[in-house]
């Protein structure tokens, strides 16, 4: 966990972000193939890595990858989200001093997306500045802001009614705010949605996130 930044380990991610489904489709299929590739190698680290230190080395290798994905395809939203998504995860798995560093580069290519497309990924951009929003804390140590999250979130969730994403970031943010039955609404609709096959490790992965939170409001619900 963050010590100054409240990120809990990245399913962006954003970031983050199903959210982030994978580049979903869109009208440029070159373009879907290497952020497919992008989302694949972060569910990799993210879910199966097992070494700390290994895991922060190969996301700072992705985080290039991205950038360069996203020098390929100027004037795309898809790839600026991808990007900060890849680099909020490095937020999350770096040393303190660093994070937040991380988390306003990961902010500024939300920012750039949300002007090019907000509505870009099936509401992946919305869905990523909700979270960094929420996930890191507010004044003076840094840029979160509850209003501003709830916003983000609710529209995200607008776009995306069924996704794990959308779910999972939205409900642990109403949790966070002390409105568990609302978040155990939220969460358990997420669970009904449809199993995603071209992306089993993010499905399980997250699926499993969805139900350790519903097991915590179950668990401490007065």
């Amino acid at each position: 966990m963050f010590a100054f930044v409240r990120f809990l380990p990245y399913a962006l991610a954003l970031l983050v972000v199903g959210l982030w489904s994978p580049a979903g489709a869109t009208d440029n299929p070159a373009m879907d193939t290497d952020l497919v590739a992008i989302s694949e190698q972060w569910a990799r680290i993210k879910y199966q890595g097992t070494d700390k230190s290994e895991q922060l080395r190969q996301i700072d290798q992705l985080v290039a990858q991205a950038a360069a994905v996203r020098k390929k395809y100027p004037g795309r939203a898809e790839p600026l989200l991808w990007e900060g998504i890849v680099t909020s995860e490095e937020a999350a798995m770096a040393h303190m001093l660093d994070q937040m560093r991380y988390a306003r580069a990961a902010r500024t290519l939300f920012e750039q997306a949300e002007a090019i497309d907000p509505n870009a990924a099936n509401g992946g951009v919305l869905l990523s500045l909700g979270v960094i929003y929420y996930r890191v804390p507010g004044f003076p140590l840094g840029f979160g802001d509850d209003a501003k999250a709830r916003k983000y979130l609710e529209r995200a969730a607008a776009l995306d009614p069924n996704g794990l994403d959308s779910a999972y970031f939205y409900g642990d943010f109403l949790i966070g705010q002390g409105e568990k039955q609302k978040a155990k609404a939220v969460l358990t609709h997420g669970l009904a949605a449809p199993v995603t096959p071209n992306r089993p490790i993010w499905d399980s992965g997250r699926r499993a996130e969805i139900q350790a939170l519903i097991a915590n409001i179950d668990g401490t619900r007065q």
